[in-house]
């Protein structure tokens, strides 16, 4: 009965025609021209070296594509029990017509010329689409793709962009950005504008994603302007030169901004979290890269409650981590699974996992399945692979188990297979009209005159430094752990004072008029700032005491209320002698919401508090300042980092 059950389950799936929301297709050449195209993916050649295939015999310089498969299928035999196996006979039966359960290696030669002739056709792509039931497929397009040459309503564009966060440090991608962009960039400034020219070329091309591969200790984190500006400079002056902290920084700062250019383009952003880059760097091409379980999914809280209208479709590279993408679905509204990736993607983990997300979280949040392949021939198999799944887990969990109709399955399955694509990638929606381009902030206007209003010397220097953002705890400090040794001064570890661009703020405290900026801050300069108002001297603050004014004593009577002197002008508490503080920076509630202490407590002179004697029952006060002598743990950094490094990326 369960059997039955599910194989009607699978043939109602397979007559869906689906769009694929995950592939790596070239559209200018989508299917394989030759057998070495197929036998070439990197599960193949990564698993026949496993197997004991030398590296130098699978990717030989000059190795025509007959011998390299020659090659391989002599040595195919170790993984005829693997279900990447199991693609490439289904292959073989759908499109060339092979009729055995294995491909021998004295069959190859009859095999590969039967398998030649068929793709040399000139639709042959076409055939490929239509006997694998695929509408479309969405691409992974690099950022100065120009898109031109193929139909964008087939092979649809996505806009990749590891290069512009882990590698903007290299020459080539600089250059190819301004390129792309047409846009010079000399600041965070015109970098966020010439991002922002990447979206509209994309977007008018129909566009339906942006996606990024993350690294397992990456955490998004709002990066100040200010900050931004240090970086960008000292990577355009220095490229690879830069310090790893500056790198981290424009990091940080370009993966907010694309989150920014989601939400204002109405694309979502597709997360594939957890790839360790190169930890075999003896394997095949493609075939260095493993997960790493220690990745979790609290590093992307702040960005998650940061943009809540945009659409998160999370990847994650291993089961360990689907319990807690499950549960993010569950909880966060903007926060979506999508598909079985990589070292996921066979039958065991595919069944445990979507088990699992089908039953906890909601219908309309599931995007079932992707088939990340190369070469078009590789939708057919793997799509079928997950249909016979999702067909088994609705029949026993479902239907048996819960007493569903097989018409209520199916439209479940309908549902995660296609409709939820079509719902979240907003298919079939016209790009929209795209605002005009924001013009350049006005340069400030240059005065030999402080304002009325303008910070002490020492104070305004820091308080620019500081990016006008509320300083955060030490435990919420995030960093990029293990640095190297030429990058160490520039590094600020969890032992020191952290930064305030360390780690998002809420909001940025009230500040100057924006026009205002103090000249004794260069935020072009090299080095990571770092001054707190902790570290001014206190005789660097003048701070004019009002001479006393005596006032005589009035009688009244207790039928009258006593009579109350006039208020004190707006700030004249935190700015003594400055009634003419302008009113648009007033003083919020407490000075600690503001972000910084009051400069009263950093006078010569502290205020003294008249505190009634002890009685016997009460201890004596422990002595505040002793706090200030007691060294903080010493902090040392975990063993992995991540590495910039212009590693072959892929998924």
């Amino acid at each position: 009965m369960s059997l039955e059950l599910r194989n009607r389950l699978y043939a109602e799936l397979s007559e869906l025609t689906l769009i694929d929301p995950h592939t790596h297709i070239n559209p200018h050449q989508p299917a394989s021209q030759n057998l070495a195209d197929l036998l070439g993916y990197h599960y193949y050649t990564e698993l026949a070296h496993s197997a004991g295939m030398p590296r130098e015999e699978i990717e030989s310089e000059g190795l025509e594509p007959r011998e390299k498969v020659r090659r391989l299928m002599h040595n195919l035999g170790p993984l005829d029990n693997t279900i990447q196996y199991s693609w490439l006979v289904e292959m073989a039966h759908e499109f060339f017509g092979f009729a055995g359960d294995r491909i021998l290696p004295d069959d190859w030669e009859e095999f590969y010329d039967s398998a030649s002739q068929q793709m040399a056709a000139n639709d042959w792509s076409e055939q490929v689409l239509r006997r694998s039931k695929l509408e479309a497929v969405f691409l992974t397009n690099d950022f100065d793709d120009r898109l031109e040459g193929f139909d964008t309503s087939v092979y649809i564009p996505c806009l990749r962009t590891d290069d512009l966060v882990f590698h903007l440090a290299n020459n080539s991608v600089r250059e190819r950005l301004e390129l792309a962009s047409g846009a010079s960039v000399t600041s965070a400034a015109s970098l966020r504008r010439a991002l922002r020219r990447l979206f509209v070329h994309f977007r008018r091309n129909n566009a339906k994603a942006c996606a990024i591969s993350l690294p397992p200790d990456f955490t998004p984190t709002r990066v100040s302007d200010a900050r931004a500006n240090a970086a960008v400079e000292a990577l355009w002056r220095t490229g690879v030169e830069a310090g790893e902290a500056h790198r981290r920084a424009a990091a940080n700062w370009v993966f907010w901004t694309l989150a920014e250019l989601c939400d204002e383009f109405r694309l979502p952003f597709d997360l594939m979290i957890g790839v360790n880059r190169r930890v075999y760097p003896g394997g095949v091409h493609q075939g260095m890269d493993l997960y790493d379980s220690r990745v979790s999914l609290i590093q992307y809280r702040e960005l998650f409650n940061a943009f809540p209208q945009v659409t998160f479709p999370v990847s994650v590279l291993a089961s360990v981590t689907n319990q807690e993408l499950a549960s993010y679905a569950w909880i966060f509204p903007n926060v979506v699974t999508n598909g079985h990736w990589w070292y996921s993607n066979t039958p065991t983990f595919i069944e445990h996992d979507a088990s699992a997300r089908l039953e906890a979280v909601p219908r309309t949040k599931q995007i079932g399945y992707y088939s990340d392949m190369y070469k078009l021939e590789f939708a057919l198999p793997k799509f079928n692979m997950y249909k016979r799944i999702l067909a088994k887990v609705l029949a026993e969990r479902y239907v048996l188990d819960r007493g569903w109709s097989e018409e209520r399955a199916v439209d479940f399955g309908r549902q995660v297979l296609r409709t939820n694509v079509e719902e979240i990638f907003r298919w079939g929606e016209a790009p929209p009209e795209f605002p005009e381009e924001p013009a350049e902030p006005a340069p400030p206007v240059e005065s030999s005159e402080a304002p009325a209003w303008a910070l002490p010397a020492a104070a305004a220097s820091a308080a620019s430094t500081e990016g006008w953002q509320e300083p955060v705890a030490a435990a919420e400090f995030t960093y990029w752990p293990q640095t190297s040794s030429e990058d160490a001064d520039e590094v600020k570890l969890a032992d020191e004072e952290p930064s305030p661009w360390a780690s998002a703020a809420p909001a940025a405290p009230p500040g100057p008029p924006a026009e205002y900026e103090p000249a004794d801050f260069d935020a072009t300069d090299e080095a990571e700032v770092d001054i707190a108002l902790d570290d001014i001297e206190v005789d660097e603050i003048q701070i004019e005491e009002p001479e006393p004014v005596e006032t005589e004593m009035q009688e009244y009577s207790p039928e009258e209320p006593p009579p109350f002197p006039p208020a004190p002008a707006a700030n004249e508490d935190l700015f003594p002698g400055s009634p003419e503080t302008p009113a648009a920076w007033d003083r919020p509630a407490t000075d600690e919401a503001a972000g910084f202490p009051r400069f009263a407590e950093l006078s010569d002179e502290p205020e003294v508090v008249e505190e009634p004697p002890l009685t016997s029952k009460e201890a004596p006060a422990e002595d505040a300042s002793a706090q200030f002598d007691t060294p903080e743990e010493e902090f040392s950094p975990l063993d992995d980092d991540f590495q910039f490094k212009d590693d072959e990326r892929r998924d």
